[in-house]
């Protein structure tokens, strides 16, 4: 049916005239009429009959009326769904044990008015198409990856460079280390199962291992950050690269520690990613905190692939 005609036919059933309710759409009562006449033929029964008093409506009429109501409500819920501003943020952190979750928690505290839906896209292609399509609003991304542009329309800005540490466990040679070079992990297994080829961070560390010499393993299966911790901590030998900002509890007996990469310090290089037509206003005000917070690193050098976009 035709949403407008049943919106003409509701407000004749609500005004009893078919003037009154001309008035109340704005419309002329020509219109009106030629409304209710279209709705009728569709429908092949009579809704309302002129009176001395204005318009009545027919049993038909009276039937249709509670789901012409139905409709109407239905149209403007759906409306509301969608306007910029009445739905909710929608944001890809990659996982929620992510730096950019964290961001997005410290955003959702300093702006608890703004509806967030949070969800979790794997890789970069994947998160980039659901923004230009509009699937999501914006999503944090290491960009760009070596030979690849991000497509028009798409905007990028860094927001955090992410510090890296070196998780060891009790027995490895670095334990009791103040801080490590990453020169000095050349030759050294850095186990990584979760480094699947073709993603950002794949390429990050590619580039990571070729700068200074580690070797990243990425033997798996790969059964989650809790069964990498285990091994961990029983090896003289494993080493992974982990974040403070990484939100992990492991058991006191696994005695595992973050060692500081000076000299310089590799970071993970974090973009916000959105489409520049995006409408809204949430997304602003994503942008807005995410800048106006963002740390900076004053303390030595800091290392980042060539690809990456830079501050």
């Amino acid at each position: 049916m035709d949403l407008k005609a049943v919106r003409a036919f509701v407000a004749i059933a609500d005004a009893g005239q078919f003037q009154k309710a001309a008035v109340d759409l704005s419309l002329t009562q020509q219109a009106v009429s030629k409304r209710i006449a279209a709705l009728e033929k569709d429908l092949g029964v009579r809704l309302l009959v002129r009176t001395p008093r204005g318009a009545e409506l027919t049993i038909d009429g009276q039937v249709l009326l509670s789901h012409a109501r139905a409709l109407l409500q239905a149209e403007e819920r759906a409306v509301a769904a969608v306007r910029p501003g009445e739905r909710a943020l929608r944001v890809d952190v990659v996982g929620r044990r992510a730096a950019p979750a964290g961001l997005v928690r410290d955003f959702h505290r300093a702006h608890p008015d703004i509806a967030l839906d949070v969800v979790t896209l794997f890789d970069a292609n994947t998160a980039v198409t659901a923004v230009r399509d509009g699937a999501v609003d914006a999503t944090f991304r290491a960009v760009t990856m070596p030979g690849r542009r991000l497509p028009d329309g798409i905007e990028a800005v860094p927001v955090l460079d992410e510090p890296l540490r070196l998780c060891v466990g009790p027995d490895h040679e670095f334990f009791r280390a103040a801080s490590v070079t990453p020169a000095q992990l050349a030759g050294h297994r850095i186990w990584m199962p979760g480094n699947v080829p073709g993603t950002e961070w794949s390429a990050y560390y590619d580039e990571l291992a070729e700068t200074f010499g580690p070797s990243i393993d990425t033997i798996g299966p790969n059964f989650g950050i809790e069964a990498l911790l285990d091994t961990i901590a029983g090896s003289s030998t494993l080493a992974t690269f982990l974040s403070e900002r990484t939100p992990l509890v492991w058991p006191a007996d696994h005695d595992l520690r973050l060692v500081p990469l000076r000299d310089p310090t590799p970071v993970y290089p974090h973009s916000l990613l959105w489409r520049t037509d995006n409408p809204h206003p949430g997304l602003e005000a994503l942008r807005d905190h995410l800048l106006a917070t963002r740390p900076r690193l004053t303390e030595g050098e800091v290392w980042k692939p060539a690809w990456a976009v830079t501050w």
